[in-house]
């Protein structure tokens, strides 16, 4: 006999909450009009399908139920426009969800010099019209219009329509009356249990229903009282029925908050219908309450736990804009991936969706006879015949002259790479670490120096076309560019540009030519060493130190002191950790909001007049942490970055790589990874189009922000103009044909 009673000041119902939308995009031919709605839906988040025919509008629509069409009116001699919408309203009045009938917005795409009336247009069922367009920001702003009013009206409608219907099936008595006590409805249960009908009891104020005398005098003051601050009332209460026997209930009184209320609290908006359970005065209720309160007064919390605490608390006395605004951020703060874009919006990519997989994903587990067996070999040993006693003082002169130009961003490491027979890595090496004097911190002479990068050379696979000591010498090159920059070197230490160098030198050791997802659904011995996270980085870091440490006359930790060595060696792993891709979107959003928009803050109010405020933002130990992961992760994947030569170069490589992993999929039954990058059908330029607009682009815009690096956002410009171009021909090759 349990009793909800529900208090309003104005009822407002509403469902809609950063809900990813389905839009279907009807066009009869792909043009620029069509791409600039492809991209806003993309920017928007919103799930983006597209047909060519009205058959296949219908199709989808019937699978999918699109709650936004936009259909193209500018080329009746494709289809006709009006008739198609006629036919979507139609299927859309037969489709129900849930109990519930839907409808859908339906936006007309007219030519840019039709002002004709748009009454043929709403009679057809057109919610809007659009004028031809093709600017990206125009698109995307009118969906964003739509979104916040078309659609979400139909949202909220939605879901009033859904609660009514549960209120008419809840086996628990509900009352709702509005602000002035005046009882507006109440359900079929409370009818059973009360003993009254709708009809004896809608329209009539609270007070001309008589009540038990068993409650306390003051307790209707108390439950008004509370009300009135906006705050929810649970307790016992002795109800009277119809024929005057009297029942006693565990209720709970709720003032739902609508658009125009006055009521401030929102968290207890929802119905919670498992806490007003029929348990009448058992006790369990109580027990169920006590059990929460001693979760939430216990000490150990984790810093989630106490920033929600922290928002529900300042949601008591919050406006209602700002309580809306923080039921939204308590939702976002809720969810498990806080970092990770959701990938819905790519459906239509393949090119995107198999990148991104084969990066971030540590593969699909699969058993199989087909076991890749990887480290269980001995390190290799340094060939007698590249051992040569190489300095500074005698690299030949066609190499030295290779490197003149070495601090400079448009430094050319693939001539360095002819130049050195493919040991690129041991010459500049050797440069870049007595420009940066590695030697006098390490306290290592520079012969220790030569052997360990000859070493470490030796343990990169020369037949990887891209993974190979080359990589590592133009990550280690970007690197050393970077830490030259102004505001790099007021974050770090000389310990951490030490770090870096090191790091970016043995970051990708050992590589197989083959991804994490590879290794694990092949069952490498590496994959169930490292239980199948961060396989390839951890066995890089790992190799390195046992490499360094076996071999004293390559061992250029050997004379610094025990707590430096640990500071060194930590900085070390934590940046070749950070070049795995999982926690790629995690890193950067650190860097943003620990780094850049403090110091665009201190900027906006005056400037760089606070040095010490800056100071004190680029030099903590967690943002120092932050900026060089931040480094290490630019200098790995700079490739869209380099002049265009460098990155179509570097784009093939990569491009043959992963089409060697396919093949090798393929060859032992293995799941592909990448089905796109199949050597027969791949299209490099796309690919190269998503990687730029998934990995690289926000991640460059940061660091150029913090580091201020107008000629490499110069170069990104150009690179993505040039794959766009080789796309929009529809080529799928690193270059044009010959003319």
């Amino acid at each position: 006999n349990s009793h909800l009673k529900i208090q309003m000041s104005q009822l407002a119902l509403c469902a809609y909450s950063s809900l990813c939308l389905q839009v279907l995009l009807v066009f009869a031919k792909e043009d620029s009009q069509s791409n600039g709605f492809c991209w806003a839906c993309e920017k928007a988040t919103f799930r983006c399908s597209m047909a060519r025919t009205p058959e296949s509008a219908l199709e989808c629509f019937l699978e999918k139920h699109h709650d936004l069409v936009i259909i193209d009116h500018r080329h009746s001699r494709h289809f006709d426009a009006e008739a198609l919408c006629r036919k979507l309203l139609m299927f859309s009045k037969q489709i129900c969800h849930g109990g519930v009938w839907v409808t859908t917005c339906v936006l007309s795409l007219r030519p840019d010099r039709e002002e004709a009336s748009v009454m043929p247009l709403i009679n057809a069922g057109f919610n809007r019209r659009y004028v031809e367009n093709a600017n990206m920001m125009a698109c995307y702003n009118e969906l964003l219009q739509l979104e916040h009013g078309e659609v979400r009206a139909q949202f909220k409608l939605r879901a009033g329509n859904a609660i009514f219907t549960a209120l008419e099936q809840s086996q628990e008595a509900i009352e709702i009356t509005s602000e002035d006590q005046v009882i507006q409805y109440v359900n079929p249960a409370y009818e059973s249990i009360m003993g009254y009908q709708q009809g004896e009891l809608i329209g009539k104020e609270i007070i001309e229903v008589p009540k038990s005398e068993k409650n306390k005098p003051d307790l209707l003051e108390t439950i008004n009282s509370c009300i009135r601050k906006g705050k929810e009332w649970q307790g016992i209460y002795y109800a009277k029925k119809k024929n005057g026997d009297s029942i006693q209930q565990n209720v709970k009184i709720t003032p739902v908050i609508g658009q125009g209320g006055k009521h401030k609290d929102r968290r207890k908006g929802s119905l919670d219908v498992r806490s007003t359970t029929s348990r009448g005065s058992d006790g369990s209720s109580q027990r169920r309450h006590s059990s929460m309160a001693r979760i939430h007064s216990m000490t150990i919390e984790a810093p989630i736990t106490k920033v929600i605490n922290i928002i529900n608390a300042a949601q008591e006395s919050s406006p209602m804009p700002v309580a809306e605004a923080l039921d939204r951020v308590l939702e976002i703060l809720r969810t498990t991936e806080l970092y990770s874009p959701q990938l819905g919006t790519k459906d239509e990519d393949p090119h995107t969706n198999d990148l991104v997989g084969g990066l971030m994903t540590d593969g699909l587990r699969r058993l199989s006879g087909n076991e890749y067996i990887l480290s269980t070999k001995q390190p290799h040993h340094i060939p007698s015949h590249l051992i040569t006693p190489l300095s500074l003082n005698d690299i030949p002169p066609r190499i030295a002259q290779t490197m003149e130009n070495e601090d400079s961003w448009d430094f050319d490491i693939v001539n360095l790479e002819a130049a050195t027979l493919k040991r690129p890595l041991t010459y500049l090496g050797l440069k870049i670490f007595s420009r940066f004097g590695v030697c006098e911190f390490l306290n290592c002479p520079e012969a220790t120096l030569r052997s360990w990068l000859q070493v470490i050379e030796a343990n990169y696979h020369s037949t990887n076309s891209y993974h190979n000591s080359s990589h590592a010498a133009d990550v280690l090159h970007a690197t050393a560019y970077f830490l030259c920059k102004e505001r790099v070197k007021q974050s770090l230490d000389p310990i951490d540009e030490v770090a870096a160098l090191i790091a970016a030198t043995v970051h990708d050791v050992d590589h197989p030519g083959r991804t994490n997802s590879f290794l694990c659904n092949a069952g490498s011995e590496l994959a169930i060493l490292y239980n199948d996270t961060a396989v390839l980085e951890s066995h890089h870091a790992a190799l390195a130190f046992q490499i360094t440490t076996r071999d004293d006359k390559c061992n250029i930790f050997k004379n610094i002191e025990r707590n430096e060595y640990r500071t060194l060696r930590q900085a070390i792993i934590d940046m070749v950790l950070a070049t795995e891709m999982t926690k790629h979107f995690e890193h950067v959003n650190k860097f943003v909001n620990s780094i850049n928009k403090p110091l665009a803050a201190l900027e906006e109010n005056g400037g760089n007049s606070d040095e010490e405020n800056v100071k004190s933002i680029l030099t903590s130990p967690e943002n120092r942490i932050l900026v060089k992961r931040m480094l290490i992760k630019c200098a790995d994947i700079s490739n869209p970055c380099r002049p265009q030569e460098l990155c179509i170069e570097w784009a093939g490589r990569i491009s043959e790589e992963y089409f060697a992993q396919t093949d090798e999929e393929k060859r032992q039954g293995l799941p592909v990874v990448m089905p796109v990058f199949d050597r027969n059908t791949c299209s490099i330029p796309k690919s190269q189009i998503s990687f730029i607009d998934y990995f690289i682009t926000d991640m460059f815009d940061a660091w150029d922000a913090f580091a201020d690096l107008p000629n490499l956002m110069q170069h990104l410009d150009n690179n993505f103009k040039y794959w766009k171009g080789l796309d929009e021909r529809k080529l799928h090759s690193l270059r044009p044909p010959p003319e």
